[in-house]
């Protein structure tokens, strides 16, 4: 009985060494990529995590020069903070935030340094609610510097759903300045459409066309 179970565990033995002899090399390399990546994602979620948290201080100091009223700290603060994360949220939220305190100084080098934070974040941000914000603001700057195609051009990109309407409106109130009275008209329209009718906004645009002799209610009545 004993050298049946003996003969029995040395089958076993040589099925498991020809098993490994075929096959070891290659569960092996398996093993090491899986723990390979297992451990990266793990140091992944470890950087991403200490990068948000040295961006979030960043982002405070920012938020502390505006307060302040400091402009000049403002720039160095964002320009630290886009310099050394300016993949995360955060960076992206202080280029809004800059570039408002430093249009709002209303001088060359101020609007200068507000439309290269605002072009940074719509060409660099991940976020398209961001990047919409980005370009809308930078035409609007823009439109203060009677830019008027440079700001146009910002409004061509493809916008989120949620902002069609806003820059459909904001290309209407430029070509409007334009004296392009027909093109004005078309975007106002395009707005006014994409406008719910409970959204307060619609009115105004309502008024913007009634003051180009447009009566957008009485269109869509006698459809």
């Amino acid at each position: 009985m004993a050298n049946h179970l003996d003969l029995e565990e040395q089958e076993q033995l040589d099925a498991l060494k020809h098993f490994w002899t075929r096959w070891g090399t290659l569960i092996t390399g398996l093993l090491v990529v899986v723990l390979g990546a297992f451990t990266a994602w793990n140091g992944y979620q470890y950087w991403q995590r200490t990068q948000a948290v040295k961006a979030s201080a960043l982002y405070d100091e920012v938020e502390r020069a505006v307060a302040a009223g400091d402009v000049a700290r403002v720039e160095r603060s964002f320009s630290d903070i886009r310099e050394k994360f300016g993949s995360t949220t955060y960076a992206q939220q202080a280029g809004l935030l800059a570039a408002k305190v430093l249009d709002g100084q209303k001088t060359t080098e101020g609007t200068a340094a507000a439309k290269s934070a605002l072009a940074w974040v719509a060409e660099k941000s991940a976020d398209p609610g961001y990047q919409a914000i980005a370009r809308m603001r930078l035409a609007g700057v823009l439109v203060e510097a009677k830019a008027y195609d440079e700001a146009l051009q910002q409004l061509q990109a493809p916008f989120p759903k949620e902002f069609e309407a806003l820059a459909a409106d904001r290309r209407g109130d430029i070509l409007a300045l334009q004296g392009k009275k027909a093109e004005a008209v078309a975007a106002y329209t395009t707005a006014y459409q994409k406008f719910t009718e409970r959204h307060e906004y619609r009115g105004l645009v309502e008024i913007k066309l009634n003051a180009l002799g447009v009566e957008p209610k009485a269109t869509e009545a006698a459809k």
